[in-house]
C-alpha cells in the first residue's frame, strides 16, 4: 500500500475526522501542512463568537458588575474564572480534584512563582538545592538559575541525552537530603520522551522533596493523573493543545496538602483572603486562589475555556490514541522516505514513551535543517526547528489529518532528496 493510501485508509478509519471541522482552518489557507500545533494551536471555530458574545454581553452588558455578578446563574462573576477554569482544567486535563488549579499569568511567571515557595519552604528545613536537568526548556532553566541567586540556593543539574530524556533512575541518583526542589518537564520540547511522572515523583518523595511539573506540552495531548502521582506542584500552558491563543494565560496547580504550608512571593490583592478588604497587611488566601496576584486576563480566558469545552466533549483518551496514530504515522514516513537519506529520528520509538510530536535531525548529513524549515514555511508547510538540527513535527489531535501529515513530510522528502 502506498504512502497516500495509507494516510486516506487512517483519515477514513478516525473516529475524531469531523472535529477537524472545528476550526478555522480556512483562515490560513497558504498553509497547505501545519505542523506546529504544539507551538500554537490553531483558533476553534467557536471562539470568535465566544468573544464577540463576550465582549457584548458580559463586558459591555455589566461592565464592572461582570466581576461580581453572572446573570446566568445569577451569582458569581469574573471574579471566580481562575478558579472555576482551574477546576475544570484540573478535572478534564490533569487528573486533580477541585480547588487544586488556578488560571492566571503566564507560564513564566507561575512557574516562578511555585519555585520560589517550594524553595522558601525548604530553606527553613536546611534544604538548599534544586534539581533539574540540562535540556529541560530554556525559560524554565533561566528561571531556577534566577531563583537560585537571590535565594543564595545550589543547582544540581542532570546531564541527559535529548533523545532519551530524564528517568526515574537519573533523578534517584541526584536527589538527596539538601534538595528542597527537583523539576522537569513531562513531555521534552524537544525529543518528545515522555518522562514516568509517578516513578520521578516517587524518587524525588523518597527524597523528601518536592517535585514541579511542566505539563506545557503534555497538557491537552497527554492524560495525566496529578493527585494520584502524589504530585506537590505544576504549570502549564494553554496556548497549544487547549488552543487558547497566543499568549493565553497559563494554569498552576498546588495540591491541596500544601496549602497555607507554601507561599508564593508576589503578594498581590487578588490573592488576598479578602480582596476587597482593601486593609493593612497581606493575608493570604487559604486555598490556590493564593497564587494569583494581580487581575487575572479574564478576556484571555475566553478561547481557553472553548479549549476546554471541546476536549471535554471529546474525551483525553481519545485524544490520546489519535495523538499516537499520528506520530506512528509519522515515523513510517520518516522510515521510508527520509532515515534513506541520512535524516535521524530523535523521537522515542516506543508509543507509550512519547508524547505528541516528533523530532527529526539533520544528523551527520551536514544539511542545514534551519534553512529547511524556512523554505518549508515559503512552501505552506509549517513545522518548526530547534537547536542544533532538528525538525519538530508537532501533531495537534483534533486538527491535524494523516493527509496532512503526509504532504508535510513529502515537501520535507523532496527538499532532503535534492541537497
Amino acid at each position: 500500500m502506498s504512502l497516500t493510501d495509507r494516510a486516506a485508509e487512517l483519515d477514513a478509519a478516525d473516529p475524531l475526522a469531523a472535529h477537524r471541522d472545528e476550526f478555522l482552518l480556512e483562515a490560513a489557507p497558504a498553509v497547505t501542512s501545519y505542523l506546529d500545533g504544539n507551538s500554537l494551536g490553531r483558533p476553534l471555530k467557536a471562539t470568535p463568537a465566544a468573544l464577540d458574545a463576550f465582549v457584548r454581553a458580559e463586558w459591555g452588558g455589566r461592565l464592572i458588575q461582570g466581576w461580581t455578578h453572572d446573570a446566568q446563574v445569577g451569582e458569581g462573576g469574573w471574579m471566580d474564572w481562575p478558579t472555576d477554569l482551574g477546576d475544570r482544567i484540573g478535572r478534564v486535563v490533569l487528573g486533580a480534584g477541585p480547588g487544586q488549579t488556578v488560571v492566571a499569568d503566564s507560564t513564566t511567571v507561575l512557574f516562578y512563582k511555585l519555585v520560589r515557595a517550594a524553595l522558601d519552604h525548604a530553606l527553613a528545613e536546611g534544604r538548599d538545592e534544586i534539581v533539574a536537568d540540562t535540556d529541560n526548556f530554556p525559560t524554565d532553566r533561566f528561571v531556577l538559575e534566577g531563583v537560585a541567586a537571590e535565594r543564595g540556593a545550589t543547582l544540581r543539574w542532570i546531564e541527559t541525552d535529548p533523545a532519551a530524556g530524564i528517568s526515574a533512575a537519573q533523578v534517584a541518583a541526584a536527589v538527596g537530603p539538601r534538595t528542597a526542589l527537583a523539576t522537569f518537564s513531562h513531555v521534552a520540547y524537544r525529543s518528545g520522551h515522555l518522562a514516568d511522572g509517578p516513578a520521578i515523583t516517587a524518587a524525588v518523595h523518597d527524597a523528601g522533596a518536592l517535585v514541579l511539573w511542566d505539563l506545557s506540552h503534555s497538557a491537552g495531548s497527554v492524560p495525566l493523573a496529578l493527585d494520584a502521582w502524589g504530585a506537590d506542584l505544576a504549570v502549564g500552558c494553554t496556548y497549544k493543545y487547549l488552543n487558547g491563543g497566543p499568549g493565553a494565560p497559563a494554569f498552576a496547580y498546588l495540591a491541596r496538602r500544601h496549602h497555607g504550608l507554601l507561599r508564593q512571593p508576589v503578594q498581590g490583592w487578588m490573592g488576598h483572603a479578602d480582596p476587597f478588604a482593601m486593609g493593612q497587611g497581606y493575608r493570604p488566601d487559604p486555598g490556590v486562589r493564593q497564587l494569583i496576584s494581580g487581575t487575572p486576563p479574564i478576556v484571555a480566558m475566553v478561547p481557553v475555556r472553548a479549549g476546554v469545552d471541546q476536549l471535554e466533549r471529546v474525551g483525553i483518551d481519545a485524544v490520546r490514541a489519535k495523538s499516537t496514530a499520528l506520530t506512528s504515522f509519522a515515523l513510517e514516513v520518516a522510515d521510508e522516505l527520509l532515515v534513506p537519506h541520512g535524516v535521524t529520528v530523535a523521537t522515542p520509538r516506543e508509543p507509550a514513551a512519547r508524547g505528541g510530536h516528533v523530532t527529526l535531525r539533520a544528523g551527520d548529513s551536514g544539511r542545514d535543517f534551519r534553512q529547511t524549515t524556512a523554505r518549508l514555511w515559503t512552501e505552506g508547510v509549517v513545522p518548526d526547528f530547534r537547536t542544533p538540527d532538528g525538525i519538530r513535527i508537532g501533531l495537534a489531535p483534533l486538527s491535524t489529518s494523516f493527509g496532512e501529515v503526509l504532504d508535510g513530510l513529502l515537501a520535507l522528502h523532496r527538499i532532503v532528496e535534492n541537497s
